[in-house]
């Protein structure tokens, strides 16, 4: 059994593989210009951006594969290692096992993309590209907090636990690490940026937390005041509720925001690797990017898109409070069995600790 499989059952799910075939737009259908996809980004969600690439590149077809991070990885590593072929590109939330892709060879170099502006920690080795600048954030129930100010920072959320124990007791939630490799990941950045995180965890159990897997079963009941509050959830989907959800509230905290990126690759074993770099650039262009914040509604990292759902924006608002979770080989450190399993077992010494 692969390492990923015993390491990474807990990786949420986007929900059941599906595909989606899209036409070329001049009806040619060559077999030769067909670019596939793995993405862990909803069909529905993604399409402006498929139908925009395709006006600019009218004779390609699109086939466009939605499947969970961990389905993905190991479907890179299993086509690869049969000599078969496999997709022209890969698009994943999950920055460590994409960054394990690269490193252990699965990932072609792209030299042709243009990164001129591109952030030093977003790209690594020519092989692996961030295309996004998405947020860890609080989220919280307006009306929960009338008459109380709410946390703007860690150190203020420990102090609401601990001194209004009585209003949210059983109404505060985040992830459940050992079933959510982003809530994992986005904690293990946190413990890198400060070291009272486990009191903040102790804080949480005192409080009879709430655990779970995905964002959306945290933002449902936050939004209709069932919980008061939620922990490190990713801004754009928190951003997307708050759109259509008055009573819920965001907050990116001030002493440090953690930033997570999409990595796309082209893998190394792609039928028509030239498609993948061809949709790759254009992920990366400027208008690329302008659909992704516009359309797409995930923050775009293109330094000269602007507007506010971008990182440029976020950048002038926020300063150096934001800390991008760099790609490089420090991602994969807990996926080791050994160094995970010791930082799970301190996460649930600290949620006993009352």
């Amino acid at each position: 059994m692969r390492l990923a499989t015993l390491v990474f059952c807990f990786l949420a799910a986007v929900g059941a593989a599906r595909a989606e075939t899209f036409a070329p737009v001049d009806g040619t259908n060559d077999p030769e210009r067909v670019l596939t996809v793995y993405s862990t980004l909803d069909e529905v969600v993604s399409r402006p951006l498929i139908e925009a690439f395709q006006n600019e590149n009218p004779d390609v077809t699109v086939v466009y594969e939605e499947q969970q991070s961990l389905e993905i990885y190991e479907r890179i590593i299993r086509e690869t290692d049969e000599d078969g072929r496999t997709a022209d590109l890969v698009i994943s939330s999950a920055m460590d096992l994409q960054v394990k892709l690269v490193n252990d060879g699965y990932a072609l170099p792209v030299p042709g993309v243009d990164v001129d502006g591109w952030p030093d920690w977003a790209t690594w080795r020519r092989s692996a590209f961030g295309l996004t600048f998405e947020p860890s954030v609080i989220v919280y129930h307006k009306p929960s907090f009338e008459g109380i100010d709410v946390p703007r920072n860690r150190a203020d959320l420990i102090e609401l636990l601990k001194t209004s124990e009585s209003e949210f007791y059983g109404r505060i939630a985040t992830y459940d690490i050992e079933r959510a490799g982003l809530g994992f990941l986005f904690l293990a950045r946190d413990r890198e940026h400060s070291r009272d995180i486990w009191e903040l965890v102790s804080a949480f159990g005192a409080s009879g937390v709430k655990l779970y897997s995905n964002s959306s079963a945290i933002l449902d009941r936050v939004a209709d005041g069932r919980f008061a509050l939620g922990y490190n959830i990713l801004g754009s989907y928190a951003q997307s509720w708050a759109s259509s959800k008055p009573d819920l509230g965001m907050i990116l905290p001030e002493d440090f925001t953690v930033i997570m990126s999409r990595i796309a690759m082209v893998p190394q074993a792609a039928e028509h690797p030239e498609l993948g770099e061809a949709m790759l650039s254009f992920l990366m262009s400027r208008q690329g990017q302008a659909i992704m914040a516009r359309d797409v509604r995930l923050p775009a990292l293109h330094p000269d898109v602007k507007g506010p759902n971008t990182a440029s924006a976020m950048r002038q608002r926020f300063g150096a409070q934001l800390r991008p979770i760099s790609i490089s080989p420090g991602l994969v450190v807990y996926l080791d069995q050994v160094k995970r399993a010791r930082f799970i077992a301190r996460w649930n010494e600290a949620l006993r600790t009352k």
